[in-house]
């Protein structure tokens, strides 16, 4: 029979220690340790109690995922076609960004035909049903329970037999049996944890709403971004009406994937074709701006990266990078004055991605570099070319993934020049694209002053 202890769990870190101390050997933080129940077993209890489990795998019978659509098709997009039974989803972002409005619209969408339960520990019900008439939603599709006691959550989702349960927020939530206060480390790994359970044991999805800190990531222990199965971020940038869901983690599809949003006064409304929010561009051509394609997931995305390069003053030279790796950025002027000849190293370099977008990958390196030498040199790249390209250190392009989608998705935009790294050259002539390789910075330089003039 397990033996009962007391356990010590830091309330900052969720470091564990067998004896009570002032200090958190893990964090350092003082009197932060909570005492907490947990259970001692010998080794030879835990074998026996794991025996009882073990199965083969070729005995089982698996069936595929089922999904349900959420209503939203960029939502279904980011979680990989769906929502899958018996899943646990974690939606995380700062205040205000839209996590409410989106899942209120979730639960609007496909209560009548799934059983949509929202559980609100933050708003009243008064306050959601003030929410949902400015809105525009449909108030008898949306079945609610107001309370902040998980286990009358848990109650509520079985006396309803409801397929998807909306938890906002899952830092608001507390467990009776846990001696601490809502959103201590002890309070969500316990409420995190029965929801788990019961998610896995009814076939209920799950979706948690998640505060984060000043750093951007999920409140609490890293712990609760383990037990779910699905992570999702909002982002967005300031003033700007867009909203970006990624998916950091998915077991059920594409990590990395993006979906795009747009918030109005009737909530968030999807964007169909973001490649044409990104590229609205000036019409007359502007030294410095220059249309790459990103790869999100399953989607390639076109977005226009814009240089500024200005001659500095008496001080050093400044180099500010929005929505680009600034590292990166230095890396590659190096890369350009050593193998292309072009020196900036006196200027003020100013880089920019549009729409609030932030680049990842290595394939917009070869964009950055030739707005910077077209913003330098007052010389601008034609409108309907498309560039993409890793940059080495030797001044080499090498290739990236997905080439031939991204240069599909030019041309379907109707870009109708292509300037990319020779290995990513398609075997076959895509129509209404004239597709270019280049295996060096200078050779870039020469065919982008080509098809500048053309």
């Amino acid at each position: 029979m397990a033996k009962s202890q007391v356990a010590y769990v830091c309330s900052r870190c969720g470091g564990v220690s067998l004896k009570w101390q002032g200090q958190c050997v893990a964090c350092g933080e003082w009197n932060t340790l909570e005492a907490t129940a947990a259970t001692g077993e010998t080794p030879a209890g835990r074998a026996r109690r794991g025996a009882a489990g073990v199965v083969r795998l070729a005995e089982l019978r698996t069936t595929p995922a089922g999904r349900r659509s959420t209503g939203l098709g960029e939502l279904d997009r980011v979680l990989g076609g769906g929502l899958v039974a018996g899943s646990v989803v974690l939606v995380g972002g700062p205040p205000g960004i839209g996590k409410s409005t989106l899942l209120l619209q979730v639960a609007a969408a496909g209560a009548e035909e799934a059983g949509t339960l929202y559980a609100s520990g933050e708003e009243s019900a008064e306050q959601i049903a003030l929410r949902v008439q400015r809105l525009g939603l449909a108030p008898t599709a949306i079945s609610l329970v107001a309370t902040t006691d998980v286990d009358e959550v848990i109650e509520s989702a079985q006396v309803m037999r409801c397929r998807c349960l909306i938890v906002d927020s899952i830092q608001t939530m507390m467990a009776g049996s846990v001696p601490s206060v809502p959103g201590s480390p002890n309070q969500l790994r316990e409420c995190a944890g029965r929801l788990v359970q019961f998610a896995k044991a009814t076939g209920t999805a799950v979706v948690l709403v998640g505060h984060v800190t000043k750093e951007g990531l999920i409140a609490g222990p890293r712990l609760l971004e383990h037990m779910v199965d699905v992570v999702l971020y909002f982002e967005d940038e300031a003033g700007s009406r867009y909203r970006l869901l990624r998916s950091v983690k998915n077991r059920f599809g594409a990590a990395n994937e993006l979906g795009i949003f747009a918030m109005g006064e009737s909530g968030l409304r999807e964007v169909r074709n973001p490649s044409a929010i990104f590229l609205s561009r000036p019409v007359a051509e502007t030294p410095g701006s220059v249309v790459t394609v990103l790869h999100q997931g399953t989607r390639p995305l076109l977005v226009e990266v814009q240089a500024l390069t200005d001659s500095g003053g008496n001080g050093p030279a400044r180099r500010l990078a929005v929505g680009a790796d600034p590292n990166r950025l230095a890396m590659l002027l190096a890369v350009l004055h050593r193998h292309a000849g072009i020196a900036v190293h006196e200027d003020d370099v100013f880089v920019n991605v549009v729409g609030g977008i932030r680049v990842a990958e290595t394939a917009a390196d070869l964009a950055l570099l030739l707005a910077v030498v077209s913003s330098r040199l007052s010389r601008p790249v034609a409108r309907q070319t498309v560039v993409f390209g890793e940059v080495g250190l030797g001044g080499e392009i090498r290739p990236v993934a997905y080439g031939e989608e991204r240069i599909r998705e030019a041309a379907k935009l109707g870009f109708g020049h292509a300037i990319v790294a020779s290995a990513n050259v398609p075997r076959r002539p895509i129509g209404g694209i004239e597709v270019v390789g280049v295996a060096s910075v200078s050779e870039a330089l020469r065919r982008q002053s080509g098809s500048g003039s053309d």
